[in-house]
């Protein structure tokens, strides 16, 4: 099952979790009216025909009626409340928790560990670093990922993971937690929480109900009895509710956590790594289990937060452990226990290996057959790749892109013009729109690094982002501002250029906006077949010298869609004006007609078996704006005179 696949399934499973929500929501006015029409039948002395007689349902249908709309809205209400509590991203779920912000220039080695890792796989994925946060009072192994979109998602571990975790493990765990993001499971998650909170609102509300009632009888109360009552009902069908919640949760979560276990395998292409961390969990009584009420967020965790005897969110340890290790066997455990030092030793020396490797090797040409398969889903050889070009980023530069003094200047640098004319020209911007100091910054930047290698711009960019967005809105309209006079200043708009304006302004608003984001839609790839061809054409343009050559990648992008060949290219004016045109109707296709149009698009960068770094940029951009995470290419080649 591809990231396509995976985001159909979602979307199936957040209309069965309206259709469940709406359901309980009936179930629940309907008991509480039959509990409201005993109370009153009760104190009806006159009435001696019985409860539930005609004359009885006459005399109360406006207090049924009442019944039913407070009942609806206190749910509804309630589980609105609580779903518009988050939608300032998943690092309000963490902060919730307790978690403490990870900083990009983090110097103490545990956190500069995590933030490393989790920077290797979001660059890998063709993602910007999410929010990274660790729950300090934890002493617990576990994790958890939040958010509606990858915009605003967040990723936090707890100080055990920390702790107790080598580096193979801690990726396998942070992998895991990734493959929730791609998946579309954070967002589920989300309305989960949601819609549960509603239902339990009512039990909350029973109870305190039945502890005045208490009182009431004290009192002698005439009407304390159908108090009472309704009192009971109101805290057993909210009870009832959170039951079943806890099963649909169960039924929802054990699935995915197999899933997400398996895509850690691939991602990290190192089963021992995330099995380790599974089996500490196991070694250790209650390893993952967290001290803060978990109830809400049980499903979302790495690990099972709390003791439960039914409805776990979770599989039992020694399946999930076996799936991924087959020669695993639970009486193993104790010694596991006495070797878990030898082999955290031997851990760290295969991955300073690997590392070793990743920096002499460099990158490989990317293969168009799996790159589908491995959008949000990225093998180890992508992590390796990604850990290899953060490498190759200037010392001072990287560590500019990591602070939050500093990481705006450093995309501002990214953009300077290679010629001496035009970067004056931009430096004299960058002073116009953020003041003197910000010019003084990305001069010391040219200076520490004159050039920087084309494919080393958009990584930084994504490094730099989680700083971004921690800032004032009027600040980020300034960066905008000055982003579009940088890319203006030559007269011309490259593809880089469109791409950091087009990235910037997507990530800043949905991570602003979370809920507002649609990750697909409905649209079949006939009913935007002409915008599509369009964006054919547009990459068909770049990365190819003769018209011979854009002829043949625009037919082998309408072959892929199964166009007729014959098609008549389209005029392409400008660029940048067709894809600001069409982007936006072909986000709203269905998640297997973007699988379609995604391998349209590689077909017709491979049309002549060499990849371009305009063309990398531009399937970027593209697969960006449309909501597909396109994993990390490498093996550009110098780009086209076009």
């Amino acid at each position: 099952m591809n990231f396509f696949e995976f985001q159909e399934k979602a979307r199936r499973q957040s209309r069965w979790l309206v259709f469940l929500f709406i359901l309980a929501v009936i179930s629940i006015v309907a008991v509480i009216d039959f509990a409201i029409l005993v109370a009153f039948g009760l104190m009806d002395t006159e009435n001696q025909q019985g409860v539930f007689t005609l004359q009885t349902l006459k005399t109360n249908a406006s207090t049924l009626m009442l019944g039913a709309l407070v009942t609806t809205g206190v749910v509804v209400v309630a589980s609105l409340f609580k779903t518009a509590a988050l939608r300032s991203g998943g690092g309000k779920v963490a902060r919730d928790l307790g978690g403490v912000l990870v900083e990009a220039d983090a110097q103490d080695p545990q956190r500069r560990r995590l933030y490393n890792v989790v920077e290797e796989i979001a660059l890998a994925s063709g993602i910007p670093v999410p929010e990274i946060y660790v729950l300090e009072q934890e002493s617990a192994i576990n994790a958890f990922a939040a958010g509606f979109t990858p915009a605003d998602a967040a990723v936090a571990v707890t100080r055990g993971a920390l702790e107790k975790l080598n580096r193979n493990e801690l990726q396998g765990v942070i992998a895991h937690e990734f493959s929730h993001i791609f998946n579309g499971d954070m967002r589920l998650n989300i309305r989960l929480m949601g819609a549960l909170f509603g239902i339990l609102v009512l039990a909350l509300i029973g109870r305190r109900v039945l502890h005045g009632s208490y009182y009431m009888g004290r009192s002698k109360n005439s009407n304390a009895g159908a108090v009472v009552i309704i009192a009971v009902a109101v805290t057993v069908v909210g009870y009832i509710g959170l039951f079943f919640g806890r099963w649909i949760k169960s039924a929802v979560s054990r699935q995915r956590e197999y899933l997400a276990d398996a895509s850690a395998v691939q991602f990290t292409r190192d089963p021992d790594g995330i099995a380790g961390a599974l089996k500490k969990i196991a070694v250790y009584s209650d390893a993952s289990y967290l001290n803060v009420e978990t109830e809400e967020v049980s499903h979302m965790l790495f690990g099972a937060g709390e003791k439960m005897s039914m409805f776990s969110t979770h599989p039992p340890m020694s399946q999930r452990i076996r799936r991924i290790d087959s020669s695993f066997n639970p009486d193993d455990l104790v010694q596991l226990a006495k070797n878990i030092q030898r082999q955290e030793r031997l851990a760290a020396e295969e991955q300073a290996n690997r590392e070793q490797k990743a920096a002499r090797g460099g990158a490989s040409m990317f293969d168009a057959d799996n790159l589908v398969d491995q959008i949000g889903n990225p093998d180890f050889s992508r992590i390796l790749m990604a850990a290899a070009l953060a490498a190759s980023i200037p010392e001072d530069i990287s560590r500019a892109a990591h602070s939050n003094q500093w990481a705006t200047e450093v995309l501002f640098y990214s953009l300077m013009d290679r010629q001496a004319e035009v970067r004056e020209q931009q430096l004299l911007a960058v002073a116009t729109h953020m003041g003197s100091d910000s010019e003084s910054k990305v001069r010391g930047l040219l200076d520490a690094a004159p050039q920087l290698a084309r494919e080393q711009r958009l990584p930084l960019l994504e490094i730099a982002m989680p700083e971004l967005k921690r800032r004032p809105p009027d600040y980020v309209k300034r960066v905008l501002a000055t982003v579009k006079a940088l890319s203006e200043a030559d007269g011309l708009t490259d593809v880089f250029e469109y791409l950091m304006a087009k990235i910037i302004t997507q990530h800043l608003w949905e991570s602003v906006n979370p809920q507002s984001v649609r990750m697909s839609g409905r649209k079949s790839i006939q009913q935007v077949i002409d915008k599509a061809v369009q964006v054919i054409a547009v990459l068909a343009l770049h990365g190819n010298k003769s018209d011979e050559d854009v002829k043949r990648a625009f037919r082998a992008g309408c072959e892929s869609l199964e166009v007729d060949a014959n098609t008549t290219m389209p005029q392409v004016d400008s660029w940048a004006d067709i894809l600001d045109s069409t982007l936006a109707a072909l986000d709203r296709l269905r998640p297997a007609d973007k699988s379609k149009l995604v391998k349209a698009l590689i077909a017709t960068v491979m049309a002549d078996n060499r990849v371009a770094v305009a063309e990398m940029e531009l399937l970027r951009v593209v697969c960006s704006v449309i909501h597909v995470p396109l994993p990390m290419i490498s093996g550009g080649e110098p780009d086209a005179d076009i």
